[in-house]
């Protein structure tokens, strides 16, 4: 499990008022990018390499 201490967690500028279904990313950490549910901060968290998730954004913007 990575850790995750002093992550600094925000929400898409986008997110707006949605009802707070919403993800949350933290990517101050070296060498990670962290995800989780806005609605379950004590949840399960994804990580990403910081590659990985360049990658992921970058497509999803393109499909969108």
């Amino acid at each position: 499990m990575a850790e995750l201490t002093g992550a600094q967690w925000r929400k898409s500028t986008r997110s707006g008022d949605n009802g707070g279904n919403c993800v949350e990313v933290a990517d101050n950490l070296p060498g990670l990018v962290a995800v989780r549910d806005s609605k379950d901060p004590a949840g399960p968290t994804l990580t990403f390499s910081p590659t990985a998730w360049s990658t992921f954004v970058r497509t999803a913007k393109v499909e969108a």
